[in-house]
């Protein structure tokens, strides 16, 4: 298990736990869980990278405690 803190810079930090072979869809739909919103709108980033709903954590290379930004569309 890993933990994910997603930062949407409007003062919310949401903390998700997840397996790393979970992919971005199943992180977005933990987030829209806590968060009360739509998973079809949320868009998460590092830097200037998209995150793709059908790749693994893994793969992206997301780790335990690591941050990402959180946006909704």
């Amino acid at each position: 298990m890993i933990e994910v803190i997603c930062n949407d810079r409007l003062g919310k930090k949401v903390r998700v736990k997840c397996n790393p072979d979970d992919t971005v869809g199943d992180l977005k739909k933990l987030i829209a869980a806590q968060t009360g919103t739509d998973y079809r709108k949320i868009v998460l980033k590092k830097w200037y990278n998209i995150f793709k709903d059908h790749i693994t954590l893994e793969d992206y290379e997301i780790h335990d405690g690591m941050s990402i930004e959180l946006y909704y569309s």
